[in-house]
């Protein structure tokens, strides 16, 4: 296998448009390392070499004209497959939806074109993106699973088929298959890329999400999709945020980390709970623990109520199609959601501001929340997805939240930390989280 592709996608990038590589031999080593790892992993629900090939000679003769390129020239991205792509198949992981071809592209596929990307293919996504498994394996071990819902996309960057994959979050399918397969898993605000054109299941805490090798690679990626859509009303119109920029600098002082134990914490084993332990004790004094409000026990419950009855009536037209073709887990959680009263969904709607005010007193004492990313490492079987209670927190508050793969189970398996932001400090939360990574990684402070 080609070394060069184990490049950074920013190094990559770089290479490319000075011509020192070409798109087309960047993506057919990538197409390569596809083929001999697939038949194991099994990331792809669609993929076309001469498609690949073709959009890649294409930005080479492009380059050769010398005008500007675009910030992902030649990089290819893979899209989990409940994102709409032009005359390129969009399945959402269901049979009700086998054949379907949409005639436009989403807004990030968009965006990615014209940044000058290469869209690499469609990845595995769970059955209308909940917690149905799809046919794709831990690229560390295929007897474990990938987790869920973006499993596809969180496995073809974890076996190095791809540097960057975009991927949703809706409880924690960005972080909790990012820190499964070993790669940074980045769910930035709630609203900051626009969902125009994708699978929508609960529009009040669907989020965007990004898959990358490195948290620079994650910013690069970030830049080039956060913006404002009409089409979508959680966004807003506001300068853009630097994000690669922002993320390359060091904090201009020594940040605060406040380590929290999540709602759930007791289901952590004890290899999570003795790493993070070893991780804070590393940070020294630069490192607290927080305790989060009581009210903060409630909040599973209440990101589930909102999901559900949201899932119920997004996935109405899925119901009458072909409900005997759905899931049990499937309808299980619709059926839970078409019994969830009007008072009681709106009510739900109002926790976010009152979480996100217990957080405040938090976020006055650190920079950033430390937590593990998931309470235990890739568990073994592909009939279940993990667990999730680490991550739907930060979703339901639309906070920013990135885990770092920085620890190894016992087994050999990735554990990734997490670490959340104040929302809209999302390039601040990376620069702070690559800083975090630094200092471990750091021989001195290791021997401290």
């Amino acid at each position: 296998m080609d070394p060069k592709l184990d490049l950074s996608a920013v190094e990559l990038r770089d290479r490319m448009v000075k011509g020192e590589l070409k798109a087309v031999d960047v993506a057919q080593g990538f197409l390569d390392r596809i083929a001999a790892r697939e038949g194991e992993v099994q990331a792809w629900a669609w993929l076309d070499s001469d498609h690949v090939l073709e959009q890649a000679a294409a930005l080479d003769k492009y380059r050769g004209t010398g005008r500007a390129t675009g910030p992902l020239h030649g990089l290819p991205v893979a899209l989990k497959d409940i994102i709409d792509t032009r005359r390129i198949p969009t399945e959402n992981g269901t049979p009700i939806d086998e054949g379907r071809v949409p005639t436009k592209d989403a807004y990030v596929v968009e965006r990615l074109k014209a940044a000058g990307a290469i869209i690499m293919g469609k990845t595995v996504a769970t059955e209308l993106a909940y917690r149905q498994p799809g046919k794709t394996r831990n690229p560390h071990n295929p007897n474990h699973t990938p987790g869920g819902s973006s499993s596809g996309s969180a496995a073809a960057v974890g076996a190095g088929m791809v540097p960057l994959a975009i991927g949703t979050q809706t409880d924690g399918s960005v972080v909790r298959p990012a820190a499964y397969c070993g790669v940074v898993g980045f769910k930035p605000s709630f609203g900051a890329i626009p969902r125009s054109g994708i699978l929508a299941q609960s529009p009040s805490l669907d989020t965007v999400g990004i898959f990358a090798r490195t948290l620079q690679d994650a910013a690069l990626l970030s830049d080039c999709l956060f913006g404002h859509d009409e089409a979508d009303r959680a966004t807003d119109l506001s300068p853009p945020p630097r994000m690669l920029k922002i993320a390359k600098s060091d904090p201009p002082v020594t940040p605060m980390v406040g380590f929290v134990r999540p709602p759930g914490w007791d289901e952590a084993d004890s290899q999570t709970q003795m790493a993070m332990k070893e991780f804070t004790d590393l940070l020294g004094e630069g490192c607290f623990e927080a305790p989060l409000p009581n009210v903060f026990s409630d909040a599973p419950a209440i990101r589930e109520r909102i999901n559900f009855a949201e899932m119920a009536k997004c996935y109405y037209s899925y119901e009458r199609r072909g409900w005997d073709r759905l899931s049990d887990k499937l309808r299980e959680a619709m059926d839970k959601g078409k019994a969830v009263p009007a008072r009681d969904y709106i009510a739900a709607l109002d926790w976010p501001d009152v979480l996100n005010a217990g957080l405040a007193e938090v976020f006055e004492r650190c920079d950033v929340i430390l937590t593990p990313s998931t309470p235990t490492p890739a568990p073994e079987g592909l009939e279940y997805t993990g667990s999730s209670v680490f991550n739907g927190i930060w979703t339901l508050c639309g906070l920013p939240a990135v885990t770092i793969p920085l620890l190894e189970a016992e087994n050999g398996l990735p554990m990734g930390v997490q670490v959340i932001g104040r929302k809209g400090d999302d390039a601040r939360l990376l620069r702070t989280a690559r800083w975090l990574a630094l200092q471990v990684a750091s021989p001195e402070l290791q021997e401290a």
